[in-house]
This record gives structure tokens, sequence and C-alpha cells, in this order.
């Protein structure tokens, strides 16, 4: 199953493999060198069709428990000051999307959308120190009220060149749905009450919406 964002995209991509293919056989007479060409770009579909796939996840619905929005490795746990939204101290929780990772986006809690904003930026690398503030990016913050407010952040990375977010204000979402999707590379980053219990540790790698990234305590 492909994410929708990618349709257009591996169709572009087999018809120019295929294109590809038919003028190598045609022009190409060297056996060793078509076989290299056909292996290139076939490997060339094979990484678009990896990068675009949409795996059904298996979400057990917590309105305690915040689950990751996306596949990828937790390079971030720390306590910051949230500039944009809280204006106030929150736990980071940062995930880490390479390019063969799964870049759908899914919803870390349920509940109210009450915060949706994008910014425009730069494609600094994923892991910068200033690609929260200064990347490409979308702001989202849901709101439930077992949990409180919850702010995840699609952030574009070095070779990401569009992010997708479907989150509006006053949406209702169920956690674990697709809220966006962001193309090549990126990270999301987690804001979280100071009273969460973290789930995760340091280079733990995690699935989106199966992991569960935090717990509020009673």
């Amino acid at each position: 199953m492909f994410h929708k964002e990618g349709h257009k995209i591996i169709f572009t991509t087999f018809i120019f493999v295929i294109v590809s293919f038919l003028l190598i056989d045609k022009f190409i007479h060297i056996t060793w060198l078509q076989n290299c060409l056909w292996f290139v770009f076939f490997g060339f579909l094979i990484l678009i069709l990896q990068f675009f796939r949409n795996p059904k996840r298996n979400t057990v619905l917590n309105d305690k428990q915040v689950i990751s929005p996306v596949d990828g490795k937790v390079v971030v746990i720390e306590e910051v000051f949230e500039k944009e939204y809280f204006k106030e101290k929150r736990l980071q929780v940062s995930v880490f999307m390479s390019p063969i990772n799964v870049h759908v986006t899914r919803y870390p809690i349920s509940g109210n959308v009450i915060f949706s904003k994008y910014h425009p930026g730069k494609y600094l690398v994923a892991w910068h120190p200033k690609a929260s503030e200064e990347n490409e990016r979308t702001t989202v913050v849901v709101e439930n009220k077992t949990y409180g407010k919850v702010l995840y952040r699609q952030i574009a990375g070095a070779l990401a060149k569009r992010i997708v977010n479907y989150a509006k204000n006053n949406d209702q979402v169920t956690q674990g749905t697709d809220s966006g999707f962001i193309k090549f590379g990126s990270r999301v980053d987690l804001f979280l009450p100071l009273n969460t219990e973290i789930k995760v540790e340091l280079n733990q790698k995690v699935r989106g919406g199966e992991s569960v990234i935090a717990e509020i305590n009673d």
C-alpha cells in the first residue's frame, strides 16, 4: 500500500524507468553495460516505492499516552523552552527519519486540533540544532481532556522539499491516523507537559502509530 502523496511520483518514475529500459535495449549492445544500467534504474524504482509505502499500523487508543507520530530513531530527549505556542518549558522528544523510513506522519494523541501553522524556511540537515527554528516546518497542537496539549512539529531536512500537513483548526482527530507526509528525509519534534513520563531512550528506534513515547502521570 502506497501513500496518496506518492501516487503521481510513483507513476512518473514507473514510466521513466520503462522508457529507459527500452532505450537501453535499443541503443546499448554491450551486455554488461545493459545489465548495470537496468539494475540502476530498477533500484531507483524500488527506492521510490519503498519511500512512499504506507503500512497499516495497529494503534492501541489510549488518551493517557503519546505515540510516535513517525518511524525513525529518537535523537533528542530534553527539557526546553518552547517559543512558538506554549512559551514555557516543555519536554522535547525528537524522532529523526532517514530516507529509508516510512515518512507518513500520524496523530500522537486523539483530540481537537487547536493550532496548525505552516512556516517556510531553509533546508538544513534535520539534526542541525537550528533546524526546528529555521527549516521549513509545520506546527500542530492537539488537545484532549486526559492528556492536555501536545505539540508536534514536522521539520524538513536537507533532502525534503515538501511537507504535507492535513491538520486543520477544530478538526476532531484520532490517535494513530494519517496527519501528513514529509517527502525525502526529515524530523518530527514532540513537545510534552513536564509531568510526562518518557517511555523511550536516546537512539531507540520507534514505529509511527505504535511505539509509546510518553505517558501522563495521574
